[in-house]
């Protein structure tokens, strides 16, 4: 049985459900800006401090810390809003708008369109909306202790020249595809390191897309599109792609006493029957590295569709010293890219299998290449498939 509510209790049982007290005598304009600054005071609360200008905070933020400005400039905002600034936001002045670029406030104004300034809206815009999902916060990285040597190596190699940095510029072709797993920018002031890259997927736009994991020098990272890092660089004058480091030596001619050993490239031929595979037998080569036992890794060779479902023979080895097997088989998958071999091989399963190690290029080419690798001069060379050797770039 309910226990009985004297009156006070009830009134305050009912409170909850009263209509809110209608508050008269405020135009449109009056309610919007109150509306507006109520926004910001919900951001100081969750954050506990006051929206803040700068490239490095989340686009909210800084279109919190513009509108505070406007605020802050204006005697009828400052008549209308006083009373209710329980935070003292109105009393603290932010850096006049008139000391920022007109670029900077061209970006920090995105999304308020060609109403007058003295406008604030409460309704986030379609382009303030878009923002947040392209363009990703800069958090602390957890795990900045992995990557921290990282960027101590590229910037050893920049200082001893091993590695160089390019401008990044919209009209020299650089896209979207050039930024892999692995890759070092400038973006910022800051090198960052592109450690993941997510499943590709259809932007609205139609193109493809991938979501991102970018770690920068500074200790934090962000989550962001492929396409959005690829607009914050253009967007950057100062931007730089940093290079690979230079091949150089890759082999020596004669392992010393403490080299380690790395692994093996290997050159395979194919005994597979199948029509393409037969008529081009003689040009056509699987080239990979491996950091075990080459007759080892092509025992079930007739079961993999990676070796075309069929056995194989070595044609050629060349043992590895101190080198990065993953960077060199990179390395040479990108030099015979122009000859690699178009099939598609059915699993044991009968799922279609597309293999990427295979390579319509004679033996002498090979060895070419892996020459070249040894003195260091691979980056001045491409492969002609018309031709059928390297040649020079350009």
């Amino acid at each position: 049985m309910a226990r009985d509510l004297n009156l006070d209790e009830l009134a305050a049982e009912l409170a909850d459900f009263a209509p809110p007290e209608a508050k008269l005598g405020r135009t449109p304009r009056e309610e919007r800006i109150i509306a507006g600054f109520e926004e910001v005071q919900r951001f100081v609360d969750k954050h506990g401090h006051a929206p803040r200008h700068g490239e490095d905070n989340d686009i909210f933020e800084r279109l919190y810390a513009v509108r505070l400005d406007r605020l802050r400039e204006q005697e009828d905002c400052l008549a209308i809003l006083t009373p209710l600034d329980r935070q003292g936001l109105l009393s603290g002045r932010g850096a006049p708008l008139t000391e920022m670029s007109e670029d900077d406030l061209a970006a920090e104004l995105e999304g308020f369109g060609e109403s007058d300034i003295t406008e604030l809206r409460y309704v986030r815009t379609t382009a303030e909306k878009r923002a947040a999902e392209e363009i990703a916060n800069r958090e602390p990285c957890e795990d900045f202790d992995r990557f921290k040597p990282l960027f101590t190596a590229v910037q050893a190699d920049l200082n001893s020249g091993a590695r160089i940095t390019q401008p990044i510029r919209k009209d020299a072709g650089f896209l979207k595809t050039d930024i892999r797993e692995g890759e070092f920018f400038i973006l910022g002031g800051q090198t960052a390191y592109v450690a993941e890259v997510g499943e590709t997927f259809k932007a609205p736009n139609g193109e493809d897309d991938a979501r991102l994991r970018v770690i920068y020098s500074n200790g934090t990272e962000s989550n962001l599109l492929l396409r959005s890092l690829q607009r914050a660089l253009y967007k950057d004058d100062a931007s730089r792609r940093v290079s690979e480091p230079n091949a150089g030596p890759l082999f020596a001619s004669a392992n010393e006493a403490d080299d380690l050993a790395s692994g093996t490239i290997y050159v395979l031929r194919s005994k597979s029957d199948n029509p393409i595979v037969a008529a081009n037998r003689e040009v056509l080569h699987k080239i990979g590295v491996t950091g075990g036992d080459v007759t080892r890794r092509i025992a079930n060779a007739r079961l993999d569709p990676t070796f075309l479902m069929a056995d194989v023979e070595i044609v050629a080895t060349y043992t590895l010293y101190n080198i990065n097997r993953v960077k060199l088989e990179n390395l040479i998958h990108r030099i015979f890219a122009p000859a690699q071999l178009d099939i598609e091989i059915k699993d044991r399963f009968g799922n279609p299998i597309v293999p990427r190690e295979w390579f319509l290029v004679p033996r002498f080419a090979v060895d070419d290449a892996v020459a070249r690798i040894r003195d260091g001069t691979i980056t001045d060379y491409v492969y002609d498939p018309a031709t059928a050797q390297l040649v020079q770039r350009g």
